[in-house]
């Protein structure tokens, strides 16, 4: 372990609270609810094909940051990309489809274990701490006020307030001045590679990325993190 520092920069989505592990459960349970609406459509096949489509939309940067703003709008997209490479013409029904996840994916939404207690154990030593999320304002706000999360911050940076998100430097820029603190004072931790890692060690911040499925970095990354953790929780345990 490094010196502990004197800030940390913390994501949101899968760092304290679960969200891109929900979503194949959920994605499933509203195939199965919806596909006998349509003549011989299985769950499975309209989940696979949702993943699929899912995987496309997400792929390309410019679609995920339209995307990430208003994620009720993206997941119609996908949904009815999905029934257009099924052959299923029913715009309502895939509307109907991605709304119900949406609304699902928001009630089921929970904070990892332990993260609390790592945020609380982290204000203990002393380190100040900063929230930095991408995607909406309003859905993110009601996440942070939804879980009492605010109070654990000094500052938190939202992407639809403040006009770019995660790995813009000036994201990251904007932290710092805010905490007083210099870069290589500073770790950022989260599950991205690009946004947690890769985007603060440019400017000489600890990357400290969390591997919540413990695969290992991706053969062909060329992104070196200073430090690999299971999870919010192990890493205050390092502490």
């Amino acid at each position: 372990m490094y010196p502990l520092p004197k800030a940390i920069l913390l994501d949101l989505d899968d760092t304290i609270v679960a969200l891109s592990a929900s979503a194949d459960p959920y994605w499933r349970q509203v195939c199965e609810r919806f596909s006998g609406q349509v003549e011989g459509l299985t769950p499975q096949a309209l989940f696979d094909a949702i993943k699929e489509s899912r995987a496309w939309f997400w792929s390309d940067s410019q679609r995920h940051q339209q995307g990430r703003l208003d994620l009720k709008v993206a997941r119609r997209k996908i949904v009815a990309r999905a029934f257009d490479r099924l052959g299923i013409d029913a715009s309502e029904l895939a509307n109907e489809v991605a709304d119900t996840y949406s609304r699902e994916r928001i009630e089921g939404i929970f904070v990892l274990p332990g993260a609390t207690e790592a945020l609380q154990r982290f204000l203990e030593r002393g380190i100040r701490l900063a929230l930095i999320t991408n995607g909406a304002a309003d859905a993110q706000r009601r996440t942070i006020e939804r879980f009492g999360l605010a109070s654990f911050f000094d500052c938190i940076v939202i992407e639809g307030e403040f006009g770019v998100g995660k790995p813009d430097g000036r994201v990251y820029a904007y932290a710092l001045a805010q905490l007083d603190v210099q870069p290589e004072e500073v770790w950022m931790v989260g599950d991205n590679l690009e946004w947690e890692v890769a985007g603060p060690q440019q400017m000489g911040i600890r990357g400290i990325w969390i591997d919540a499925a413990g695969s290992g970095l991706p053969d062909d990354s060329p992104v070196r993190p200073d430090l690999i953790v299971g999870s919010l929780a192990e890493l205050a345990g390092l502490m």
